[in-house]
C-alpha cells in the first residue's frame, strides 16, 4: 500500500533565518549577471559563497554590443569578475582558471584560443591572462589598454579610469610582444615618454572618444 502523504503544519516547518536573504541576494546577482546557464553559474555562486571567495557576479547588467548577435563570449564585465576572483593570488593553476571560466558559462574553446597565444604551463600569471582577455575584447593594442584601464581602475565608474604606470607598462609591453609587429624600440620610447611626463604615475585617456590619446594625471 502506498504511504499516506505526510502532513505538516506551520509550526513544524522551520525556515533558517538566513535563507530569505541568501535567496534574495542570489536572485539579484543572477539578474545582474544574466548567466546563460543558470544551474552551472549557480554551482559556482554557491561554491564561492560557502568558501568566502569573491562571487561570480557582475557589478551591473551589461548591455549587448549592437554588432553582437549572440552574446555567448567574454565581456568586460565577466573579465572583471574573473579579475576579482583570481588576481589576489597573482598566479593561478590552469585547472582553477578553467573552473572559474566554466562557472561564468564562457566557451572553453575561447579560453584555449587565448592561452595558445603564449607558452603557458599548468601555472599562469594572471595579469598576462587578463591582458590577453582585454586584447580579445578590444581587437587592437590601444583598445585592449582601454579595457584594461576600465577593469583595473579604482576610480568610480565613469571617472578617468586611472591605473598605476607600472601596471600600464607591464600590460602594454606584454601585449606588444604578443602582437609581434611593434618594434621593441618603439615600445620603449612610448613608455619612456609617458613615464617622463608622469606626475602621480597614473594614466588615463585624454579624450574618451579617442583612445589613442593618453596622459598622466
Amino acid at each position: 500500500m502506498p504511504l499516506p502523504d505526510t502532513m505538516f503544519c506551520a509550526q513544524q516547518i522551520k525556515i533558517p533565518p538566513e535563507l530569505p536573504d541568501i535567496l534574495k541576494q542570489f536572485t539579484k546577482a543572477a539578474i545582474r549577471t544574466q548567466p546563460h546557464d543558470v544551474l552551472q553559474w549557480s554551482a559556482g555562486y554557491f561554491s564561492a559563497l560557502s568558501k568566502g571567495d569573491p562571487l561570480p557576479v557582475k557589478d551591473r547588467v551589461e548591455m549587448p554590443v549592437a554588432t553582437q548577435k549572440i552574446d555567448t563570449g567574454l565581456t568586460p564585465g565577466l573579465l572583471k569578475v574573473l579579475h576579482k576572483q583570481l588576481s589576489p593570488k597573482g598566479h593561478v593553476t590552469l585547472a582553477e582558471l578553467e573552473t572559474k571560466w566554466k562557472h561564468l558559462c564562457l566557451p572553453m574553446e575561447q579560453l584555449r584560443a587565448l592561452l595558445r597565444l603564449d607558452n603557458f604551463g599548468d601555472e599562469l600569471e594572471w595579469m598576462k591572462v587578463l591582458a590577453l582577455g582585454c586584447s580579445a575584447l578590444g581587437g587592437s593594442l590601444v583598445s585592449a589598454m582601454k579595457h584594461a584601464c576600465e577593469i583595473l581602475t579604482t576610480d568610480p565608474e565613469g571617472g578617468p579610469a586611472r591605473i598605476p604606470f607600472d601596471t600600464f607598462s607591464f600590460l602594454y609591453s606584454y601585449l606588444a610582444i604578443v602582437d609581434g609587429e611593434i618594434p621593441e624600440s618603439e615600445v620603449e620610447a612610448f613608455l619612456h615618454a609617458l613615464k617622463g611626463a608622469a606626475v602621480q604615475k597614473q594614466f588615463t585617456l585624454v579624450n574618451p572618444h579617442n583612445p589613442c590619446e593618453w596622459k598622466s594625471v
